[in-house]
């Protein structure tokens, strides 16, 4: 098989490259050259989405299938399908839950309505370019096009710092702000099975909408956090907060405590998207243990969280020292971390 790349240096994308090396597969990048070399093996062509010109590098040659997680303007996506068009078999982007217009049910399906997106916009918000980059590929490429419609991510590599987060901060010990309940199920994918569902799914031809996610509850945010303390042999207690009191302190979900949506949230859907169509074509989500243990064992060997490749800088994530410490001190009772199910 020969694959096409479009990024291959990030998250994702390096994950995607590295599960198409171990399948013996030809690989090809197209990226801006500014993140490192690629892997021993693998073809990298250079060039720049959002240039005049900038994919020129791409003018040439021929695919079996695209790997795209292009989050810019829709218009860049829908130039690179033009070009591409004639000379490659199947295409698959990685899109993202973020796509649904607001209110958005529990359970949500992959026939939701849309944010209000063009195929050909310059600017937007992230669910707005990658609603409009599945607009611009549906127009292009039909039929032989796959929308994956990614939840969570996490695992070795992650360029966000959610999973590390909590990692660091389990591995300085001592009382930690937990967010509860602790039986609070959690919604997400390993990087690493996302990749292999992206390349089993192109191969075989699937496409159209698909959320690829683990089940609702595959962990829980107690168990996530045992298994961390665990996985880095920290001196750290898990200090349980009830979610009421957190919001009422100002505690952002998803942003000061990476990962923790509460019931009620209106983004709580997030970790509740209905899997079905993913789980019957073959998604595969491998033990939260595996998940956390091989993330520390990364962030161990790299030292910290790296830059986004191609992409904006974000805001960090998770709450500093001084301000967890005095959540604790204003809202815990000694309270016993919770035994996680086996």
């Amino acid at each position: 098989m020969k694959l096409l790349m479009l990024g291959g240096s990030g998250f994702v994308g390096g994950a995607v490259v590295a599960e198409a090396i171990h399948r013996g597969w030809a690989v090809t990048t197209f990226n801006r050259g500014r993140h490192g070399a690629p892997p021993a093996g693998v073809r990298q062509l250079v060039g720049d989405r959002t240039t005049v010109d900038g994919l020129a590098a791409l003018a040439e040659g021929e695919w079996d299938l695209v790997v795209d997680t292009w989050d810019g303007a829709p218009r860049a996506a829908q130039a690179t399908a033009r070009m591409l068009a004639e000379r490659v078999g199947r295409y698959v982007y990685v899109s993202s839950g973020s796509v649904y217009a607001r209110p958005v049910p529990a359970g949500v399906t992959e026939q939701a309505p849309l944010v209000d997106a063009a195929p050909d916009d310059i600017d937007g918000d992230y669910p707005t370019l990658k609603a409009g980059a599945e607009r611009a590929l549906r127009a292009v490429f039909g039929d032989r096009v796959l929308l994956a419609r990614a939840g969570l991510i996490l695992g070795p590599g992650e360029d966000i710092g959610r999973l590390p987060w909590w990692l660091n901060r389990l591995a300085r010990g001592g009382d930690v702000l937990a967010p509860g309940p602790a039986d609070l199920p959690v919604q997400y994918v390993d990087v690493r099975d996302l990749a292999a569902f992206l390349l089993d799914a192109g191969v075989a031809g699937q496409a159209g909408a698909v959320h690829v996610v683990s089940r609702p509850g595959h962990t829980t945010m107690g168990e996530l956090l045992t298994v961390g303390v665990t996985a880095t042999g920290a001196d750290a207690r898990l200090r349980w907060v009830e979610p009421g009191q957190l919001l009422a302190a100002g505690v952002e979900p998803w942003n000061d405590l990476p990962v923790w949506i509460p019931p009620g949230h209106e983004y709580r859907w997030m970790q509740q998207m209905d899997v079905t169509r993913a789980y019957a074509d073959g998604l595969s989500c491998r033990p939260v243990t595996e998940t956390v243990v091989d993330t520390w064992a990364w962030l161990r060997r790299v030292g910290s969280v790296p830059a986004r490749a191609g992409r904006p800088a974000r805001r960090p994530v998770g709450l500093d020292p001084a301000r967890e410490a005095g959540l604790l001190a204003a809202l815990t009772t000694d309270v016993p971390s919770p035994v996680p199910p086996s």
